[in-house]
């Protein structure tokens, strides 16, 4: 009954971890990244799709992305989806080839990149607490049911808490990196 709770509660906890570190993903740094285009959404054949499934996005340098568009009618929308992104990129078209060149970082808006990781990562934090939450309860419901005993419920209550600060950890962790690359010049 508790391996099954323990197991179900770092599966959570760990998909917590997976969306920050997507998040993180697509936090511009100094440099392109194929995940700054990927979660663009495209208006395509009458419904949204994510950027990459409407072309190949690559980064042949290190301040440049290009997207490869599979369909020459999508290409229209997919330069308006780039366009009209809250990243501020100004796409370039050549036939099937949408190339975005990245401007340089001002310090301003690194800081502001820097806020932005921050909430993300506090978002991450928050639910990671609200997994342990969760868990605490349905351990002290087990205990009242007599499925496992108080000092059984204690133990695993400290590994519950051991989990929740690992991932924290993780989080904080994360966060001091991105932190770096976004403030790297």
């Amino acid at each position: 009954m508790i391996d099954p709770i323990l197991k179900d509660i770092k599966r959570r906890m760990d998909g917590a971890m997976a969306a920050f570190r997507n998040d993180l993903a697509g936090l511009r740094t100094g440099r392109a990244n194929t995940s700054l285009l990927e979660s663009i959404s495209v208006e395509a054949y009458g419904a949204q799709m994510p950027m990459k499934q409407a072309g190949n996005i690559s980064v042949p340098e290190a301040r440049l992305l290009s997207v490869q568009v599979w369909d020459v009618n999508l290409v229209g929308a997919v330069e308006k989806a780039i366009r009209e992104s809250d990243l501020g990129l100004n796409p370039q078209t050549e036939g099937q080839v949408i190339r975005v060149p990245l401007p340089e970082l001002t310090e301003e808006r690194r800081k502001e990149l820097v806020k932005v990781a921050g909430n993300y990562a506090e978002q991450a934090r928050v639910a990671v607490r609200n997994v342990r939450r969760d868990g605490m309860e349905r351990l002290k419901k087990a205990e009242k049911a007599g499925d496992i005993s108080q000092d059984e419920q204690r133990a695993r209550s400290e590994d519950v808490q051991r989990t929740t600060n690992e991932h924290v950890k993780d989080i904080d962790d994360l966060l001091a990196q991105k932190q770096g690359e976004i403030m790297q010049v």
